[in-house]
């Protein structure tokens, strides 16, 4: 059995080595590997790459650091495709003193001058004694950089374990990457800092594009972001500054970059959506003006439409927006055949989406399904919803019965959005405050009972309330399809500001800079966290330059528009770390109901919760994973609050990274292992399957504007107003007219497409390279992992196989899988299939 700790093994190597070198030589041999993706237009850094490996043990007396070896330089690289991507592969030897030792870390040189992605890296030191280095990583020329790149190998040690020719290269590293916190950023750095939401303005641009600061205030709290250090903006000094045009070359630290091939994808994905959905929309608009839907069938054939090539006017603005590398993609793009599929909401059954069950069933297991909670009391603060609103359409129970056995439900979006009605409800938004209530019958399903909208009134009333009960046939039902495309606008905004941006994005990042700063890459914390922190701090910095910012994208398509990221930190008032672990999580919308006999600590109020009950299983899996791993490391709670880097970290996270929530109590006080595995378990659950099931499930629901509007261009009529005889005259026309414009729906379902689309190169939950960790032990935890999440998968295929648990198709027929694991390996996975659980949010 190998031993548990990493020095431990160390050892025995070097004995290994000192009974094989040939000591009549005095040289002990190293052979290595070193592979590179090769990228578009660039070669290998060739003879301009050269190596040198640092000695584990060996410890050179004039720098306190591990001896290092002499130069190897990478030539005579070997090309080959792989999976689509070209790799050129160096073989490297050299030759080192007997007591050199084993090698614990290399510095690599590049004298190029580009910038190349190592991939990965062996060292063998025996004849068949393999050190791995898992790199993953853009190494920019040393002319700009002005240091040599430092990869540790894949062994993990804990601070008080490391070996002694390491102590200081561990903490050199650690520093380097803190930098000072000032200076602009490069796109070679490898820095890691904080700073406020600075950025989402733009100033200069006009009064209307200003926008608060998030972050370091009582009023606007928010997670911090990445530092940037670009330059103030001209007309406020407080505002970074942003390029007028759209550019994907935004600064991450180097190591959170984009791989070449997914970066390539995702360019690719959003010009194909580009140029099928919006850009023949944006040709209209600039002849016609803006338009509506003149019929369900042609937001239909929005799916189908052959397009015209771009010309003339559209052509000259759209060369104005982007960088000359997008505008080429896109001009090409236009000559490509694409095709999008239908959505699944209409795919199987045209007109379930308009059924009573589908509405209810998304707040199950639709894109946001954990907003719905059961209701505690009736009526609900400050509701004109009244017993006998609903009491008849309980199937037999009465109010009090039915709040007895917990069976009335509610989804709240009323009193967070009253604050900002009167600043969102301005030309061609019309937006409610809601309350809808639903009735959980025998079979599971919800039924919709009850939607109460709300508009605020003048400083001495509350405001004025209608509640809208369901109907099925006549002006009623017309009126009820209304009320809920109301409701479906207040959820679809929740949606991307709060449950998909906020609670996954955002409150992540801020644990991911602290990870870098604070926990060495040898640290096996850092070890388990890394893939779950893959590319995540560059598709939030696009986020913020794209979609997120003054006039971007969400401010475009939600209802909210320009005050959505206003409303985002007020939401943020409201977030708690701890309530984001699952059981927390249902516990509090009383979903579930605390058994200590269960593993997961809850058990479900009904078992027909597809998203409660697959993330159960997947929770479970995760803290299994998570407390066997850290098992092997820390023995026990005094290892863990030994730990400088571990306390450090943590106190980081608390004190700056979510520095706006540093006095609150419900921290986890990391002193004990179990309050660790709580946390990381959190951490990954966030970062992998909480992400996935509210991110790829988007085109399925979403992207059919009658399914999910973002927003609503009509209030509904009342009776005696003109509106109510337009609606009387063509009920189905003033629906189209409440949608969204024709431009606006289709940047709408654009954004649906590129964000549900896996890239061929995911890495997802389960997986991870080979030799990611040279701890025979951890690689036998992680198998158990991976076969765990294979039993979920067959677990999930047979709920979904069950006829009586209606609520994993609903009427649109669409089988709960945003939550399967997706663990084989094959290469098809790419694109929009709603299902799999990648380890981090790439997207």
């Amino acid at each position: 059995m190998e031993p548990h700790g990493p020095c431990s093994s160390l050892q025995t190597c070097m004995k290994a080595i000192h009974s094989k070198i040939n000591h009549s030589t005095k040289r002990c041999i190293i052979k290595g590997k070193f592979v590179i993706l090769q990228t578009q237009g660039q070669s290998g850094p060739g003879k301009s790459g050269s190596v040198q490996i640092y000695s584990s043990n060996a410890i050179d007396p004039s720098t306190g650091k591990g001896k290092l070896s002499p130069k190897a330089y990478l030539k005579h690289g070997k090309s080959k495709k792989r999976d689509g991507v070209k790799t050129i592969t160096y073989q490297i030897k050299l030759y080192t003193e007997p007591e050199f030792g084993i090698p614990g870390a290399f510095l690599i040189t590049n004298q190029h001058k580009h910038e190349f992605f190592l991939e990965y890296a062996t060292l063998e030191v025996l004849d068949n004694h393999l050190i791995h280095f898992e790199c993953r990583s853009w190494v920019y020329p040393v002319q700009k950089t002005k240091s040599d790149r430092l990869f540790f190998s894949n062994a993990s040690y804990l601070p008080n374990q490391t070996p002694g020719a390491l102590v200081e290269l561990r903490k050199s590293e650690l520093t380097s990457l803190r930098g000072d916190g000032t200076g602009e950023r490069k796109e070679w750095d490898r820095i890691y800092d904080y700073d406020y939401y600075n950025e989402l303005g733009r100033p200069d641009k006009g009064q209307q594009h200003n926008r608060p600061i998030l972050g370091g205030t009582e009023s606007h709290p928010y997670p911090r972001r990445g530092r940037t250090g670009y330059p103030p903006s001209s007309t406020d000094p407080s505002t970074e500054s942003r390029p007028e045009i759209i550019d994907l070359d935004v600064y991450v630290p180097s190591d959170e970059r984009f791989g070449p091939k997914r970066l390539s994808e995702l360019i690719s994905n959003s010009v194909r959506a580009t140029v099928h959905f919006l850009i023949p929309e944006a040709s209209s608009l600039l002849k016609q003006g803006s338009s509506n839907f003149k019929s369900i069938e042609e937001i239909r054939n929005l799916f189908y439409r052959k397009r015209n090539p771009i010309k003339g006017t559209v052509t000259d603005k759209i060369k104005k927006l982007v960088t000359d590398e997008l505008f080429k993609e896109i001009i090409h793009a236009t000559k490509e055949s694409i095709e999008f599929p239908l959505p699944q909401i209409i795919t199987e059954n045209e007109l379930a989406w308009k059924d009573d069950e589908e509405f209810g069933h998304q707040m199950l297991a639709g894109i946001n399904p954990a907003r719905i909670r059961s209701l505690q009391r009736f009526p609900p603060e400050g509701s004109t919803i009244e017993a006998s609103d609903i009491e008849h359409n309980l199937n037999g129970l009465t109010l009090a019965e039915a709040m007895r056995q917990w069976r009335i439900f509610i989804l709240d979006h009323h009193d967070y959005l009253m604050p900002f009605l009167d600043r969102i409800n301005t030309k061609d938004v019309c937006a409610y405050a809601s309350r809808t209530l639903l009735f959980l019958q025998n079979d599971a399903t919800l039924k919709p009972v009850a939607i109460e909208l709300s508009l605020p009134g003048s400083l001495e009333d509350n405001g004025t309330s209608w509640v809208f009960h369901p109907a099925i046939e006549g002006t009623e039902a017309a009126i009820w399809q209304f009320a809920k495309a109301h409701v479906a606008a207040n959820d679809s905004a929740y949606h991307q500001l709060i449950s998909h941006w906020l609670h996954t994005h955002a409150v992540v990042e801020p644990f991911i800079i602290a990870t870098r700063r604070q926990l060495s890459v040898m640290h096996p914390i850092h070890r388990l966290l890394d893939p779950h922190f893959k590319d995540t701090m560059h598709i939030n910095a696009l986020a913020r330059s794209i979609l997120i910012n003054s006039g971007g994208i969400l401010e475009k398509t939600l209802f909210t528009g320009e005050i959505s990221m206003e409303l985002s930190s007020e939401l943020y008032k409201d977030w708690r770390f701890d309530e984001q672990a699952l059981p927390a999580d249902l516990l509090k919308r009383r979903l579930a109901l605390k058994d200590p006999d269960n593993p997961t600590g809850v058990q479900l109020l009904f078992e027909d919760y597809p998203y409660g009950a697959d993330g159960l299983e997947i929770w479970r899996a995760i803290k299994t994973w998570v407390r066997d791993f850290c098992s092997i490391f820390y023995k026990d709670d005094d290892s863990v609050s030994s730990d400088i880097e571990i306390q450090e970290w943590w106190s980081e996270i608390k004190n700056v990274g979510h520095g706006d929530k540093h006095n609150e109590t419900w921290w986890y006080e990391m002193k004990t292992l179990s309050n660790l595995t709580e946390a990381l378990t959190t951490l990954i659950w966030i970062a992998s399957a909480l992400h996935a099931s509210v991110n790829f499930g988007q085109y399925a629901y979403a992207s059919y504007p009658p399914n999910r509007p973002m927003l609503c261009r009509r209030f509904i009529p009342n009776e005696g107003e003109i509106e109510f005889a337009e609606f009387l005259r063509d009920p189905d026309k003033y629906y189209l007219n409440m949608l969204p414009e024709r431009f606006e729906t289709t940047l709408g379902i654009a954004l649906t497409a590129v964000l549900s689309q896996h890239s061929s190169d995911e890495v997802y939950l389960g997986q991870r390279p080979l030799e990611w960790t040279d701890n025979k032990e951890v690689r036998q935890k992680f198998e158990k992992f991976n076969e765990d999440l294979k039993e979920i998968e067959k677990n999930i295929s047979k709920r979904n196989a069950n006829p009586m648990l209606k609520n994993r198709w609903g009427p649109a027929k669409i089988p709960y899988k945003l939550l399967h694991p997706d663990t084989s390996n094959v290469e098809s996975k790419a694109g929009i299939t709603g299902k799999g659980i990648p380890n981090s949010i790439t997207i």
